[in-house]
């Protein structure tokens, strides 16, 4: 039991408890060699007994340790005493990001850029260390009674994600990625994300997903788009709500590539924040974009302009409510002297260049090795060959075959499997994995679905080579059918290697395979129940739009059709919800000397524009709204004058996404 006044390592002396979370508790407490206060966050039992962990957790806290940035919380010591497993860190006065939303409820859009800006700093340093946090949320950033923003439990969250114990992730589910959502590959990208819905929350008071348990809440991340942020603020400019729709991009292709660069937009929306220069591309996989070098002056200029635009007037700031009870958030942090970074750049950047230069040598390095050791292994083929896949759909599959050995594919590249069809003659190709058009590497399988069993696939083949025979042989039948027979022969096993492989794999695994049917077009009822009949289970089912798939019908299946399967497969299917409707933008400005209301018919929606401000509203599924502005200056008392009222109705053209 840890109480007040019990020393830790013969150094640390407990003051007091300050905080609670599933892994830990944490401590205030003082360092007796260097006399300076500390937290010490102590594990819990239920972990300290987990070898493994505390294994990961001790590697992860020392590496976390070599971090040192005015934004991170700085990791002092790791050990352990009687079983007891602690990190000493640094100690923060001040309140965390969460309890700061919950007492402010929405912040305004300066505010949460500045914060955003703090916690990608300390982000960025981390990601140049090659350490990925993978668990930013409200909890682990805080807010130091000075204003300073400080990141926390760098390095901690990869020990937790792989303990089977672990205790409280409902907190962290919130603003977990989708990929790790469904355990896949996590990078710089995550931290991107998560940081994304942080900003949601900071400038909305809410969350984008929330459910009963965690499973729904990682399912929505996963599935579901979530409502614009401008919906709950809509004072909030349109530059900063395209900064978190990109940096909570489903896909990670599609959010910002590192974190610096998503920086780099957070100081230009502060400079302008109305101006509407995120691009969001519909997709960057596979493409080659040249994107426009910053230079140092200019980025050196941005800095400042933004340092700038953090100075709070009475435009974006009631001080009461800003200052609250407990001066947690000290505006003196917006000064152009804290964002002066001039000299501190000119220090850091030699430091900063010897840093990214040793990463980057090393992973050359490490990818040398591997693609040395991988290619005498042969796992890895350089310089295969591609080639421009040709249309064999209803051709028979010897003529197909004829066509894909003329294009280069060998026998190794074809892998053939049968299926019985009503719409296709038996021996006629219904579908190919690779479509006409698309790059097919020698290196790769491509996947024939054939009318038809194998049978009836041999037989087909068979009867073509009979009738040749004979045309050939009249005059001698015995030896015409012993001709075809062994004609028969070299057919079947030419046109059977490929499925004869599959076979083989069959009886070693000592499990029945069935072929993948393709429900491609079909509702997911009438998909369902075909699947059914196949053996092959539906375990879920996402929705997408698309401009050639009526809705409520397949998009496309997780296993190509063709492709053998064992029974009770599951499979997961996309279903269309039809060509998505056209959506247009909206800026509002107010055109008066004063703050102005505003109303709009078609949205029954109002509220009040400040002086000199705007709305930004998205996503509108109409391409003109009216809108009512009303004016009340003050009269000479200083109070609104309601015989001085002004008001104008104007009709307002979207603009289309």
């Amino acid at each position: 039991m840890i109480t007040q006044g019990v020393f830790i390592a013969d150094r640390y002396e407990v003051i007091d408890k300050v905080g609670a979370g599933g892994m830990s508790d944490v401590y205030r407490a003082k360092d007796h060699i260097l006399g300076r206060e500390v937290a010490i966050k102590i594990l819990k039992q239920e972990f300290s007994e987990d070898a493994t962990f505390v294994a990961k957790f001790r590697t992860e806290a020392q590496s976390a340790a070599g971090l040192e940035h005015p934004n991170i919380v700085n990791i002092y010591d790791v050990g352990s005493e009687n079983g007891m497993y602690f990190i000493v860190m640094e100690y923060v006065e001040g309140i965390t990001l969460k309890t700061y939303i919950e007492k402010k409820g929405q912040l305004n859009f300066k505010e949460a850029i500045s914060i955003a800006i703090q916690v990608g700093r300390g982000i960025e340093a981390a990601h140049q260390k090659g350490i990925i946090h993978r668990d930013i949320k409200p909890q682990n950033i805080i807010i130091s009674t000075e204003g300073k923003v400080k990141v926390t439990d760098f390095g901690i969250a990869r020990a937790a994600s792989s303990n089977t114990i672990h205790a409280d992730v409902m907190g962290s589910v919130h603003y977990s990625s989708p990929e790790q959502a469904r355990n896949g590959f996590v990078d710089g990208k995550s931290d991107i994300y998560s940081l994304g819905i942080v900003m949601y929350e900071m400038v909305t008071g809410r969350v984008p997903f929330d459910g009963d348990n965690t499973v729904a809440i990682a399912i929505q991340h996963l599935q579901e788009e979530m409502v614009a942020p401008s919906a709950y603020a809509p004072d909030l400019p349109i530059s900063l709500e395209k900064i978190i729709l990109k940096a909570t991009m489903k896909s990670p292709d599609r959010r910002y590539g590192t974190i610096s660069d998503m920086l780099m937009d957070l100081k230009k929306a502060l400079v302008s924040p109305n101006e509407d220069f995120v691009v969001i591309s519909e997709s960057e996989l596979g493409q080659t974009k040249v994107m426009p070098r910053i230079t140092p002056e200019q980025e050196d200029s941005l800095t400042k302009k933004a340092a700038q635009a953090l100075i709070f007037d009475d435009e974006y700031q009631d001080e009461e409510e800003y200052y609250d009870d407990d001066e947690y958030y000290d505006d003196e942090y917006y000064d152009d002297e804290y964002y002066d970074e001039d000299e501190e750049e000119d220090d850091g950047k030699m430091d900063k260049i010897i840093t990214i230069s040793g990463i980057v040598a090393g992973i050359a390095i490490v990818v040398i090795l591997v693609a040395i050791f991988g290619s005498r292994v042969g796992l890895f083929k350089f310089g295969s060959k591609k080639v421009t896949m040709i249309n064999v759909v209803g051709t028979q599959y010897e003529e197909a075959k004829t066509q894909l050995t003329d294009l280069g594919l060998e026998d190794d590249n074809i892998l053939v499997s049968y299926e019985d069809s009503d719409d296709y003659e038996d021996g006629v190709v219904m579908s190919q994995s690779t479509k006409e058009g698309d790059e097919f590497s020698l290196n790769d399988t491509l996947r024939l679905t054939v009318a038809g069993d194998e049978e009836n696939g041999d037989s087909s083949a068979s009867d073509s080579s009979n009738q040749s025979e004979s045309k050939d042989s009249n005059s001698s039948s015995n030896s015409s059918n012993s001709s075809s027979s062994s004609s028969n022969k070299n057919n079947t096993t030419t046109q059977q290697t490929p499925a004869a492989n599959t076979d083989n794999k069959t009886e070693t695994d000592g499990k029945a395979t069935v072929a993948v049917p393709s429900v491609v077009g079909l509702t997911q009822a009438e998909a369902t129940t075909v699947l059914d009949a196949k053996n092959i289970v539906v375990t879920s089912t996402s929705s997408d739009y698309s401009d050639t798939v009526p809705s409520g019908q397949v998009i496309s299946q997780s296993i190509a059709p063709g492709e053998m399967v064992a029974a009770n497969t599951t499979i997961t299917l996309v279903i269309s919800k039809g060509s998505k409707e056209k959506t247009y933008n909206y800026t509002i400005p107010n055109p008066y000397e004063g703050e102005c209301t505003y109303s709009i018919a078609e949205l029954n929606k109002s509220g009040t524009i400040p002086k000199s401000g705007a709305i930004n509203i998205s996503d509108v599924t109409k391409a003109s709204l009216t809108v009512t502005l009303t004016y009340t200056p003050a009269g000479a008392d200083g109070n609104p004058d309601s015989s001085q009222t002004q008001t104008q109705t104007q009709t307002v053209q979207g603009t289309a996404n």
